[in-house]
């Protein structure tokens, strides 16, 4: 067996009147995220955290944001296509650590709603994805409300015969 850790980190623009998806789910928040996909951060992290830790490049290389039939796209279907790519390359996911880092909303509440939903679309155990928020107490474009990031690590692991 050989253990693999990568790291990932994503980062978005928050507009008002715009819809919120976060670790997968709705967020109610009077601003959302804007991107080329949903703009979730969280699951951009992730998958940049398990491609790297496999060696497999990084999401704009899978897909790319120049690519129409990526435009608007839910963010846990191309979670789904990296997790198949992982095992494509005989990998397997150990766990999952993720911070989030926004002043508002408060999301303390929804993590447990995120892990599930990010487990199910992975087809690991809740247990295995941890996902953190943190504000950065007014500071940067997070504390003034004007964006949202997230970092992740995944640590993966590939059997050798």
């Amino acid at each position: 067996m050989k253990i693999r850790i990568g790291f990932g980190y994503d980062v978005h623009r928050l507009e008002e009147g715009k819809i919120f998806t976060l670790g997968g789910i709705k967020i109610e928040h009077h601003k959302g995220a804007i991107g080329h996909s949903d703009a979730d951060v969280l699951v951009h992290a992730i998958c940049d955290a398990l491609l790297g830790a496999a060696n497999l490049r990084d999401i704009g290389f899978h897909f790319s944001d120049k690519d129409p039939k990526f435009k608007g796209i839910d963010s846990k279907i191309l979670l789904g296509q990296v997790n198949e790519l992982l095992h494509k390359n005989g990998f397997s996911i150990c766990n999952i650590d993720s911070t989030i880092s926004l002043q508002k909303p408060k999301i303390s509440a929804m993590i447990p709603e995120m892990q599930k939903t990010l487990a199910l679309t992975l087809g690991i155990s809740a247990d295995d994805i941890s996902i953190k928020a943190t504000t950065t107490e007014t500071l940067g474009f997070e504390g003034r409300e004007e964006g949202v990031s997230a970092y992740a690590v995944a640590l993966i692991e590939k059997i050798i015969h």
